[in-house]
């Protein structure tokens, strides 16, 4: 069994942040696969089946900086092996429209993921890095405001390669995903 966790914060008001590109992630596959959310433990989930391999896709509700207060409950009730994780998450050091999986880490002053290694007592987390671009705002404020029409285009053109990156994680170990996806 896999889970996908695409980090983001609940509600209208964050929709369409550079901050939630995971939740807009998890929703264009589960969109796509024709699957509808549940809730429990603090989260919306989402359940599919890959070649015969069970994946959880799921969006904490516990807002970003809380978000491993819900994958810690999804990875107990579940018995996932951290191994089988995939957090899906912006990042400031990738430019819009561009993205990086790697296999581990520190947080790298993301408090989303930082909460998750907290919670799994791990930076063995794989993840799917989607570039957001720096700006001279205040990174609280930038982080939190809506894409531009063509900002949010450059992300709509890359939500197709990240669903598919959340297929094969099913099947598929994450050296060959970095292989296969991330750019010389």
């Amino acid at each position: 069994m896999k889970l996908i966790v695409g980090l983001g914060n609940p509600g209208d008001k964050y929709e369409g942040t550079r901050h939630n590109v995971g939740f807009s992630a998890i929703d264009y596959y589960v969109k796509e696969k024709g699957l509808s959310y549940k809730s429990k433990n603090n989260g919306l989930y989402a359940e599919d089946k890959i070649n015969g391999e069970k994946i959880i896709l799921l969006k904490p509700q516990t807002y970003m900086n809380l978000s491993g207060d819900s994958v810690i409950k999804y990875v107990k009730f579940y018995n996932i092996n951290i191994e089988d994780i995939l957090v899906i998450y912006d990042d400031i050091d990738f430019e819009i429209g561009t993205f990086k999986i790697k296999r581990d880490g520190s947080a790298g002053g993301h408090n989303g993921i930082k909460n998750i290694i907290t919670h799994l007592k791990t930076e063995n987390i794989k993840r799917v890095r989607i570039g957001i671009s720096k700006n001279k705002i205040p990174l609280e404020d930038y982080v939190l405001k809506k894409f531009s029409k063509e900002e949010q285009e450059k992300i709509n053109n890359l939500l197709p390669t990240i669903s598919k990156i959340i297929e094969e994680f099913a099947n598929t170990n994450i050296d060959d995903l970095m292989q296969k996806y991330n750019k010389k």
